[in-house]
């Protein structure tokens, strides 16, 4: 089972519950249509790795371009927001596309082995709304988000989530991407820093890697 790290613990999540469309902008970018409750999708904890893949084989397989998006997420204990951390959800945006136009589920592009990418997490403290992130990409900014920014906010979430899912201590939400996302490419240097009221609380860097 693979495991992300919560105040120098080691935890396995049993799932990452994924909200899309929680950002405006967002949406706008992706030409998709507001929706009128969360967006809910699961990867399983065979999605989680500590390395970001680029596609296998993008020139036999060009729907295998895999989209970074970046976001703020949280560890769930006893149904409440524990810890908060920083990840990639990462996409095959082409194969997305294609089953969204057949109606068809997602989990072809969102749940693949290797798509959830976690920073640490640590403990939740204050107003959640005092934490923001930014994502740099060879040291350009490519994507910024804070919790007022949401559509939905993180509490909201658990509780809605909570209606018809059990969450199991250790599990991980994932609150949605703001606008900004694009293709991983090989050599690439992704950068996300959280921040509380200003002050950098977690730093995590990645390097993209091709899997061939």
């Amino acid at each position: 089972m693979n495991t992300i790290n919560f105040n120098s613990q080691t935890v396995i999540p049993s799932k990452v519950v994924c909200i899309g469309r929680n950002y405006v902008d967002h949406i706008k970018e992706l030409n998709n249509e507001m929706p009128t409750e969360p967006v809910v999708f699961i990867k399983p904890n065979s999605a989680l790795s500590d390395v970001l893949w680029t596609t296998q084989d993008p020139i036999s397989n060009p729907k295998e371009q895999i989209h970074y998006e970046a976001e703020i997420c949280f560890l769930i204990k006893n149904n409440q927001l524990a810890g908060i951390g920083v990840g990639l959800d990462l996409t095959k945006r082409q194969v997305q596309t294609e089953l969204k136009a057949k109606g068809l589920p997602w989990e072809r592009a969102k749940a693949f082995d290797g798509s959830a990418v976690f920073s640490e997490f640590i403990a939740c403290e204050g107003n959640l709304s005092d934490y923001e992130m930014v994502l740099t990409i060879n040291n350009e900014v490519a994507q910024q988000a804070n919790v007022e920014l949401m559509i939905h906010k993180p509490e909201a979430l658990i509780s809605e989530v909570s209606r018809f899912m059990s969450l199991a201590d250790g599990d991980i939400l994932m609150t949605g991407t703001p606008k900004g996302v694009g293709e991983v490419k090989e050599g690439d240097v992704f950068h996300i820093q959280l921040t509380h009221r200003a002050t950098s609380v977690i730093r995590q860097t990645w390097h993209a890697t091709s899997r061939s």
